[in-house]
């Protein structure tokens, strides 16, 4: 009765005026910001974080956490439009969403993506309200050596799944670690790395970097591209559903549900992992494999789903844990601290209303987003036909004018520069910029918790080994960090 009554007290917050119009603006913005080739939610979140500085924390999470989501499903829209994922996690709906499209049935394409992304996100969202609390009191007995643990497991396989990028992806890591360094030393009080520069003695600005890596790098990337894709509009007028794909749909939204639920509780997964693990789950289940890749509806359900409930899923670890599960989950946890608040077991205890007034926001949010999107895909689609070079000159624009108004400083539109060309030659040299984005958050969380153990013991590693708990974590470390370089080796000895 207790969750039911603190959830009651959370829509009590939702609800209010300011926080609904708070829902319904990050629901827009996000899938405007999804259907956008080639910017996606990290960089959405990250180019409007400024705009949240004025206003309370749940208001800005809320916004900040609709942005997320309506992202998720934004780009659903140019994958199965124009056959161009608007994010990374709708690159699987392109096979069958595309085919759906050529074959007049967009319509019907949108229309269960849109089903299958409330269902799978509202499901999740329930999972995080009965799971959350335990999970919280779990979390209490938790002390410094099992959040180091717990954070080095969510860096190692953040950087496992690069795919067959390991090693670009733990160079990349490794940079994001060591761009957290420079700051004043939070045990001794002393600058460190700061080379005299009296910006730097904050540490380097996760905004402007990220809005950097993300905004300007994405905006360099995407001018070079000068071909316009076509855009499939055959059947968009009619999302109908006859009985037959419904039938077929049922079970991919079921189990897309139960997957996508499943991987958002483990840190470091990342969004598109989750959509291709449907998409396989999906194929291997039907008795028609064969349709698979010419337009089975099969093929966007699951996925599609899978998408949203991993998107929602994903919050439990960050709210009960203060572990993010993705990048874009870290961004997020970004902006928790720079309101002041940090996620965790804590976060329950001392802002109730906060938490609970976010989670009741999701059921809103996802509400929201099915009622605008199905009757509002006409203008996503005048939305794709805006030249890039006006949408990219006011990106542009917004991420220069919101990394000075972060904090008044010249030094951070240096910042921004900088890191939107190192954004750049990583896009161009294909190494994994979300490594770096991750661990340039989590690498101050990381260090506390290890020096605070180490305080404890007073300088002996043993500590990390004293529990069940940890040492079981840092066992599964190494064991997915050693796992992708032992096989790759093996592969290329045969």
């Amino acid at each position: 009765m207790d969750v039911f009554a603190s959830l009651l007290d959370g829509f009590a917050v939702a609800l209010r005026p300011e926080n609904l119009l708070f829902a319904f603006i990050g629901s827009v913005v996000g899938t405007a910001v999804g259907v956008l080739p080639g910017i996606g939610p990290i960089a959405g979140i990250a180019i409007l974080l400024p705009l949240t500085f004025k206003l309370d924390a749940t208001g800005a999470i809320i916004m900040l956490s609709a942005i997320y989501y309506g992202a998720m499903y934004g780009g659903t829209i140019t994958a199965v439009l124009m056959n161009v994922p608007g994010e990374g996690a709708s690159a699987v709906t392109c096979i069958d969403g595309y085919r759906m499209a050529r074959n007049g049935r967009a319509g019907a394409a949108l229309a269960i993506a849109a089903i299958g992304s409330f269902i799978g996100g509202t499901v999740a969202t329930i999972v995080l309200v009965f799971a959350a609390p335990p999970l919280a009191k779990v979390a209490l007995n938790f002390g410094p050596p099992e959040f180091f643990a717990l954070m080095v497991l969510g860096l190692v396989l953040l950087v496992t799944f690069s795919g067959e990028k390991v090693l670009l992806g733990l160079l990349s890591a490794l940079l994001g670690m060591a761009l957290a360094i420079p700051g004043v030393d939070f045990v001794e009080g002393t600058p460190r790395l700061t080379f005299g520069i009296l910006e730097l003695s904050d540490g380097l600005g996760f905004v402007p970097v990220i809005m950097g890596l993300y905004g300007i790098g994405e905006v360099l990337h995407g001018l070079e591209s000068k071909e316009a894709p076509t855009i499939e509009e055959a059947g968009i007028g009619s999302g109908m559903l006859t009985a037959e794909e419904l039938k077929a749909s049922a079970a991919p939204i079921a189990r897309g549900t139960v997957l996508g639920i499943f991987l958002g509780l483990i840190p470091g997964i990342g969004t598109i992992l989750p959509t291709l693990a449907s998409y396989a789950l999906e194929k291997k289940a039907s008795r028609h494999p064969e349709r698979f890749g010419h337009g089975a509806i099969e093929g966007v359900a699951g996925p599609e789903t899978t998408n949203n409930a991993y998107a929602n899923g994903a919050l439990i670890p960050l709210f009960t844990l203060g572990v993010p599960a993705s990048p874009t989950i870290a961004v997020l946890l970004g902006a928790f601290m720079m309101n002041g608040l940090q996620p965790g077991p804590f976060l329950f205890r001392d802002k109730p209303d906060f938490v609970w007034g976010v989670i009741a926001s999701l059921y809103i949010g996802n509400l929201i987003l099915l009622v605008l999107n199905l009757p509002l895909v006409g203008l996503w689609v005048r939305l794709l036909k805006v030249p890039h070079s006006i949408l990219f000159s006011l990106i542009l624009a917004f991420t220069l004018l919101g990394a000075f108004v972060t904090s008044n400083s010249l030094f951070d539109i240096g910042v921004l520069i900088a890191f939107g060309v190192i954004g750049y030659v990583f896009k161009k040299l294909d190494i994994p910029i979300a490594p770096m984005a991750f661990t340039l958050i989590l690498g101050p969380l990381t260090e506390n918790s290890l020096r605070q153990a180490l305080s404890m013991s007073g300088g002996e590693l043993s500590i990390l080994f004293r529990g069940y708990t940890s040492t079981g974590l840092l066992i599964l470390a190494v064991i997915a960090l050693a796992y992708p370089m032992i096989t790759a080796l093996r592969n290329r000895a045969h």
